[in-house]
């Protein structure tokens, strides 16, 4: 098509929603990584062929969208009017959900969603407790919008911010409302956007570059990636304004290749926003041109910090260089360049539609709008979840987390992907923003969010994390290539029940220098995981150390397995489920693991019946107890078997 200008945009806008006044049944089912996963093509599939074998094709219309955010319950589907939320749906359920309830307009009870507290199903989204407590001003339209069609966008406003932005303000004019926003990066650092972008408009060259961050590499993070998926034209409107208000020509969306779906949306997004007209020559038939590239990363960490992501968009090894010069001056092919993360960018178009003082209402003092966290690990309710700066996290892990997995005590949340800090329980009432976590140890990094219970061990947590941010080191430095290396090695002693006392200060020795040598902020803050740990939950690594024994009986090197004869009563099926037949005895008679055969697996602990719970893990003294008497045992059975063969 033509492209448009903005009168033209109005007039699409009004169009496309008269169209939408027909008294149809919406039906939106959630298109994100994890509800494809789940099979929702297929669900979605099956819908349309449903809807058209009960003729309801002009009553009823079926719409893939990003996601929802509630990942746990997928595949999810909500139908219009009324905002039936049906979750964890199958092909089987189709044929019912056609003629119940978008013929019908019945509730299918089965399908609703159950409080956990109350047992009350609950047949309206906004009202169950996921979504109660959030504040979904960039997350909440990717349920309503299909990605892969720009109308959809446009009919909620989109690409209206540019207009106004292009005719009615100035550059300036648009960084000062930025900057009166107090909008932070929300790529992990937090650094002012506004102040960000007039840096980069003040310096003088004949061309500048624009970049959106999508390269999200942390464990259990995927805000970013569905954002892209979900609605990458507002990704794609932020940028070109924050392009307008720097006087970039040329932008570039850096997205890792193992999101496909993230590449193939935003891809599609760019060829239509450049049919019509929102990216290229003339933009709305204004003097200010800029075009975007997508360009699909290796899947290194290290590019995501800024000045690595430039080497490699350069062709070169993705390797980060000292700032100063930053690269709002100095960055790539050497010519002012302003990134920010996708988040980041998504927030712009909301800012300038609805007006800094609008965004500055919602958050804290120095921590403005919302921010969007994935919520994973020891959980009830996992998935993608959208509040206001200032939350607590008690807030997002009970009432909208649904609480911890099987009733069990809650132990820390870890903040701020690998890089992040361990948060434990008695700070559950920290509000949420990106000074408080600075000054408990953790960061708020770009939102990645792991709740951890009773049953973690938080030495194995920190050696875990830290063995990630070492391996995905770029060896360029040496504080970050050896002194996580050291770490890494000093940990998994502890964790082996090798540790010493003096291991601790080495750690804290250790986590200093990184931090302090580095050269860029992934090797700064990696310790982060250490530090909190020992600051924390100093117990644990003295327990490790001095009493040889994992509390939480995590760590395979300090615990057994052992079954209690009083309680065996020779079912043999923890035998016949040992991987590696460490496990003796007969029908009816008392069963023995063999220490030195046994690998920890477990298998036997979680096949013995809940009744009889025989098979129990041990640690420290308690272990060693048990291992002297399995010696013990397997030293008398040596020497009468020995005994035989001599008579």
């Amino acid at each position: 098509m033509d492209k448009i200008s903005p009168t033209e945009l109005e007039e699409l806008k009004n169009k496309i929603w008269d169209s939408k006044k027909e008294q149809k049944t919406l039906v939106t089912i959630c298109g994100g990584t994890g509800c494809h996963a789940y099979g929702c093509m297929e669900i979605a599939q099956a819908l349309k062929n449903e809807i058209k074998n009960q003729n309801l094709q002009d009553k009823a219309e079926v719409k893939i969208t990003g996601c929802h955010g509630f990942c746990e319950r997928g595949p999810l589907l909500v139908i219009q009017p009324g905002n039936i939320f049906y979750q964890q749906v199958k092909e089987k359920d189709i044929p019912e959900i056609v003629s119940k309830t978008i013929k019908g307009r019945q509730i299918i009870d089965r399908l609703l969603y159950v409080d956990p507290q109350t047992q009350e199903k609950i047949v309206e989204e906004g009202e169950v407790p996921f979504y109660k407590k959030q504040r979904r001003i960039i997350f909440g339209n990717n349920g309503y919008i299909d990605p892969r069609k720009i109308d959809d966008y446009i009919a909620i406003n989109g690409y209206q911010a540019l207009a106004q932005v292009l005719f009615d303000k100035t550059s300036e004019e648009v960084i000062q409302e930025v900057k009166k926003s107090n909008l932070r990066g929300r790529g992990g650092g937090g650094f002012p956007a506004g102040k960000k972008w007039e840096i980069c408009h003040r310096v003088n060259a004949d061309k500048k570059f624009i970049i959106c961050n999508a390269d999200e590499g942390d464990p259990g993070a995927y805000m970013d990636r569905s954002l892209l998926e979900g609605n990458p034209h507002s990704v794609i409107e932020g940028m070109v304004i924050g392009a307008y208000a720097i006087g970039a020509r040329e932008g570039y969306i850096y997205v890792r290749m193992e999101y496909p779906l993230a590449v193939k949306n935003v891809t599609l997004a760019l060829e239509q926003a450049r049919e019509y007209g929102f990216i290229g020559e003339s933009i709305l038939g204004s003097e200010f041109s800029f075009d975007i590239h997508v360009f699909k990363g290796a899947g290194a960490f290290v590019s995501g910090e800024e000045t690595s992501m430039m080497a490699s968009v350069e062709g070169r090894r993705a390797f980060p260089h000292q700032k100063p010069p930053f690269p709002a001056q100095n960055g790539l092919w050497g010519k002012p360049t302003n990134i920010n993360n996708v988040e980041t960018w998504a927030n712009v178009p909301l800012i300038m539609n609805r007006g800094a003082q609008w965004y500055c209402q919602i958050g804290t003092k120095r921590s403005k709008g919302t921010k969007i966290f994935s919520l994973v690990g020891k959980i009830n309710n996992t998935g993608l979840v959208e509040v206001p700066m200032g939350i607590t996290l008690k807030e997002i892990i009970y009432d909208v987390g649904g609480g911890i997995k099987n009733d069990k005590k809650f132990k820390a949340v870890q903040i701020g992907g690998p890089s992040g800090g361990c948060i434990p329980e008695h700070k559950l009432n920290l509000p949420i923003d990106f000074d408080t976590l600075t000054q408990a140890g953790s960061m708020m990094g770009s939102g990645g969010m792991i709740v951890m219970d009773e049953d973690t061990c938080m030495v194995d947590v920190a050696r875990y994390f830290l063995n990630f941010t070492q391996e995905e080191s770029c060896g360029k430095c040496v504080p970050c290539r050896v002194g996580t290396s050291q770490m890494v090695d000093i940990l998994t002693r502890i964790t082996r029940g090798q540790g010493e006392e003096e291991d601790i200060k080495k750690l804290e020795d250790l986590a200093k220098t990184v931090t302090a040598g580095s050269l860029c902020g992934l090797g700064q803050t990696a310790p982060n995981p250490v530090l909190t740990t020992l600051r924390y939950f100093t117990h644990e690594y003295e327990a490790h150390i001095k009493d040889k024994s994992c509390p939480a009986l995590v760590c395979k090197d300090l615990i057994s397995y052992y079954i209690e004869p009083e309680k065996c009563v020779g079912c043999l099926l923890c035998l016949k489920n040992c991987p590696v037949g460490a496990i003796s005895g007969e029908r009816k008679k008392v069963h023995v693991i063999d220490q030195d055969q046994c690998i920890k697996c477990g298998a036997c602990m979680d096949v013995c019946p809940p009744k009889i719970n025989a098979v129990f893990k041990s640690t420290g003294k308690e272990r060693e107890k048990i291992l002297r008497q399995f010696k013990k045992k397997k030293r008398q059975k040596n020497e009468t078997d020995y005994q035989r063969k001599t008579d």
